[in-house]
């Protein structure tokens, strides 16, 4: 079986990325390999995390182009040369058009760091979730792995797992657990996972669902399933 091609989309520090170099290094990312990282800024350490591996990476700056069509335009270009088969979304702070997601139909995933659909949609990202979900006194929130569709953290589920919230909780530090205890595993299993099935013999008949089941793991081990885990 080939190995999928990932190509990783960015905007800043590159953690998540780093987590998925750091899978692929251990074996524990092996049903795909990381093969670009576009960032829409400039200096982002993302870049050099990934050129540190050895990874093409270069920044495709918004900024630098006149309108979304082109800046998308580029983004497509560049993937094109590279024959990407899974996009990821990590960190990256733009918003995809539908018709560049229709170019990946069930090929983009992203990481949230929210329990979708609970402080998740335009705006909402990095500490604004995590401010948000303060806010809202809830005792857990998590991250969430899910397929890219036209709608803003929209598209199917593949992968939840709830964080407790403490109470003497900041942004910050509830920002930093999250990433720690659920970002940063979930995503290298999901991108595993996704090419892992990409690669697999097509079924009779195709199946229309996400390629992973939805799942929500919860401190201590208990699973449930992901209407349990919503927060108004």
């Amino acid at each position: 079986m080939l190995s999928a091609r990932i190509a990783v989309l960015v905007s800043s520090g590159g953690t998540n990325l780093q987590a998925l170099l750091d899978a692929q290094a251990e074996g524990r990312l092996q049903s795909g390999s990381i093969v670009l990282v576009l960032s829409s800024r400039g200096d982002a350490r993302a870049l050099d995390r990934a050129r540190a591996h050895g990874v093409r990476a270069e920044a495709v700056e918004r900024r630098a182009f006149p309108d979304a069509a082109s800046f998308e335009q580029r983004l497509l270009e560049l993937l094109g040369e590279e024959r990407i088969d899974v996009v990821v979304l990590a960190g990256f702070l733009q918003i995809l058009s539908g018709a560049f997601v229709a170019c990946y139909a069930g090929r983009i995933v992203n990481i949230h760091p929210s329990l979708i659909p609970s402080f998740c949609g335009r705006g909402l990202y990095g500490l604004k979730v995590h401010k948000a979900a303060l806010d809202a006194g809830v005792r857990i929130t998590g991250a969430t792995v899910h397929l890219v569709d036209a709608t803003p953290d929209g598209g199917p589920i593949l992968m939840q797992k709830a964080v407790e919230v403490l109470p003497d909780d900041t942004p910050e530090t509830l920002q930093r657990r999250v990433m720690e205890q659920a970002e940063w595993r979930l995503l290298p299993e999901a991108v595993e996972r996704l090419c892992r099935d990409l690669g697999a013999p097509p079924q009779t008949p195709p199946r229309e669902q996400a390629p992973l089941e939805p799942l929500i793991s919860f401190p201590g081990g208990g699973v449930a399933p992901p209407w349990e885990g919503s927060m108004g």
